[in-house]
């Protein structure tokens, strides 16, 4: 398998962690909650688990048996709001999918959770515009 086609499937795989997912087993058993880890052999661990079956808060499968991962929740459209914040800043954001966060004037860190670094007039007017993306997103 060629090495760009591996990182790539890892790097979605990466993506999902944080998120709420289904999981299916090859025996058919059926899991919803929170991804909160993952391993290269789809070993996975679940928090937060809705069960019908069994009364489960956490759960580790082995990557063998499972069958299926799907995403229950829209991702965080970080594109979206880099163009956003491109409006504002032009010329100074970055969009860095790998870390999943946006960098605007090269010391202001913007994640789906907000903004997380940055002090000042620049970075509150950044978390001014992440808050409206929010609300209009949520609509």
């Amino acid at each position: 398998m060629s090495s760009n086609i591996l990182r790539k499937f890892n790097e979605e795989i990466t993506n999902l962690i944080g998120s709420f997912v289904s999981v299916v087993t090859s025996n058919g058993n059926k899991y919803k909650g929170k991804l909160i880890g993952i391993t290269e052999n789809l070993n996975l661990v679940i928090d937060n688990i809705e069960s019908k079956e069994e009364k489960l808060y956490k759960i580790v499968l082995n990557g063998n048996f499972v069958s299926e991962i799907g995403l229950l929740s829209e991702p965080f459209n970080l594109k979206a709001l880099g163009e956003r914040l491109e409006k504002v800043f032009p010329g100074l954001v970055k969009i860095h999918e790998d870390i999943k966060a946006i960098i605007v004037m090269d010391k202001i860190k913007v994640t789906d959770k907000g903004v997380t670094e940055g002090i000042g007039l620049a970075a509150e007017r950044v978390r001014a515009v992440y808050e409206e993306f929010i609300k209009d997103t949520n609509k």
